[in-house]
């Protein structure tokens, strides 16, 4: 199988929940078609955290050249209008390197504001945002939740109470707009996408076979690998003195729960209860992310070689399109 270039360049979403294989999958179509990946992760951007949130391997890196991955520092906030414009910009040089651009994650959030275009909302205001923060440790996110839900109950009814960070940009907007985001929203410009996506999505067909994929991933953070695991990590993390738990880096699972075990305020029981729980309940918003985008191809992630089933839907894709462009 080969990749063209036509105009219009393609390129494959692997999309999925947490510890649904994305990163095998695309290892494995990149062994037969010669490709790049782009990561689609909000949590694999940040530099210094790479147990908590299963980053691959330096050795898969090498194996094929991954994008958008140790690119900030943990202070520092990423937008999807940057994810856009970045994915935008690689998949046209990955295109004309000739390669298959593979955008691969499991931040639902990047993946819908590519293909249904951004929003005009306002952008964020550092002091601003450093005050709502203040403000989310201060009273909670049950708290903040609910003062958005007075004030746009259409976005506070889609937003779990404890996500924090979508509260707060929520509660951030309306203080910059003067309006609720589900207003602005609904006035979002469609765009279209300057290349053809072809997106699977890796869903599992018994939940309960992903929820123990989840539990024995968590595990083996904790315990480690070579004097390395979670806990060490975001103690390396703490000492920096410049971090703190409402930065969005660290409200990312598995680090909240490890900053609550190091402050002393739960104990190692409660840090592997919680951080399954939440993990768990992660990958339940992603899955009901995925079966709002008809557009994309299911594959059973628990299936015998996904992978493969894949690459027969792409090939038939690639021919298609390579006919079309002949045309």
């Amino acid at each position: 199988m080969t990749n063209s270039t036509p105009a219009r360049p393609l390129a494959v979403a692997i999309m999925g929940p947490t510890a649904s294989g994305k990163t095998a999958a695309a290892l494995a179509i990149a062994a037969a078609i010669p490709s790049e990946i782009i990561s689609v992760d909000s949590a694999l951007i940040y530099r210094g955290m790479d147990i908590g949130t299963a980053k691959p391997s330096l050795a898969e890196r090498a194996q094929v050249q991954h994008h958008l991955i140790d690119i900030l520092d943990p202070l520092d906030a990423y937008s999807v209008a940057q994810f856009c414009d970045e994915t935008k910009t690689l998949v046209a040089q990955i295109a004309a390197r000739g390669k298959l651009p593979l955008l691969v994650g499991g931040t639902m959030m990047y993946f819908k504001g590519l293909t249904d275009g951004l929003d005009d909302l306002p952008r964020a205001e550092p002091a601003l945002r450093a005050r709502l923060d203040a403000q989310m440790l201060e009273i909670g996110a049950p708290a903040m939740h609910a003062r958005l839900a007075g004030l746009d109950p259409a976005t506070a009814a889609r937003l779990q109470p404890n996500d924090s960070q979508r509260v707060q940009r929520a509660l951030e907007v309306i203080e910059l707009s003067g309006r609720p985001m589900s207003e602005l929203l609904a006035q979002r410009p469609q765009t279209a996408l300057p290349f053809d996506l072809l997106s699977f999505a890796l869903e599992p067909a018994e939940r309960s076979v992903l929820h123990a994929r989840i539990a024995s991933r968590f595990e083996a953070m904790l315990a480690g690998a070579d004097g390395q695991d979670l806990l060490s990590e975001v103690e390396t993390l703490r000492r920096r003195g410049d971090l703190h738990p409402g930065l969005p880096a660290m409200r990312c699972v598995g680090y909240r729960q490890a900053w609550e075990y190091l402050d002393g305020r739960i104990d190692m029981r409660a840090l592997r209860e919680q951080g399954i729980a939440a993990t768990r309940q992660l990958a339940k918003r992603q899955l009901t992310w995925l079966r709002a985008m008809p557009q994309r191809v299911v594959i059973d992630c628990l299936s015998d070689n996904p992978a493969a089933q894949m690459l027969a839907k792409l090939d038939i894709a690639i021919k298609q399109k390579n006919r079309l462009a002949g045309s």
